[in-house]
């Protein structure tokens, strides 16, 4: 049986690296469905074709169109990483300008597993809204990799894309579906 993951990532420094996530995902036995910000989806513009290839599906980075299909499978859990401090509060907030953001957002409430591993850095970690975002979202079922098991925040200026971990991302949302 197919398992399918959506990772969903947003305008951090490890989206420049999501490939490796996506790669990740596989080798761990997911059909992985890449969806983007619209600035995550921007860096690799001109790129996208590769990310389709390498995935199976097509790369979402807006909302469809009326009458329009999205074109993908339905998950069976998702996984939001990188997540920005911004994207953090929007979703925290209930605010779904992005599909990045709606998608998790509506999941978590039909009963979807959703993770979410941050990037930021510890002076974007200490605004308050960060704290109530991140409050927000577990009560509402969201299972945040904000600590040692998942992404400590870096100090400024000093985050290394590259080395996101996303096994530990991944490691969690198999805990979620093994629940």
């Amino acid at each position: 049986m197919t398992r399918v993951l959506y990772l969903i990532a947003t305008a951090a420094g490890p989206t420049q690296y999501i490939d490796r996530g996506v790669h990740a995902a596989k080798a761990a036995g997911w059909d992985t469905c890449l969806i983007l910000t619209p600035t995550a989806a921007s860096w690799w513009e001109g790129r996208l074709s590769e990310l389709e290839q390498l995935t199976g599906h097509p790369v979402r980075h807006r909302y469809t169109r009326p009458g329009e299909s999205g074109g993908l499978p339905e998950a069976d859990a998702m996984l939001v990483a990188p997540l920005t401090t911004t994207s953090l509060c929007k979703w925290g907030a209930g605010i779904t300008d992005t599909v990045a953001l709606g998608i998790p957002a509506e999941a978590v409430h039909l009963g979807v597993p959703v993770a979410a591993m941050p990037f930021w850095s510890t002076a974007l970690g200490a605004q308050p809204a960060v704290a109530r975002a991140l409050a927000a979202l577990r009560e509402q079922g969201v299972v945040l990799l904000d600590g040692p098991d998942g992404y400590q925040p870096h100090p400024p200026k000093t985050g290394d894309g590259a080395s996101y971990p996303w096994h530990r991302a991944l490691a969690a949302v198999e805990a979620l579906t093994q629940a």
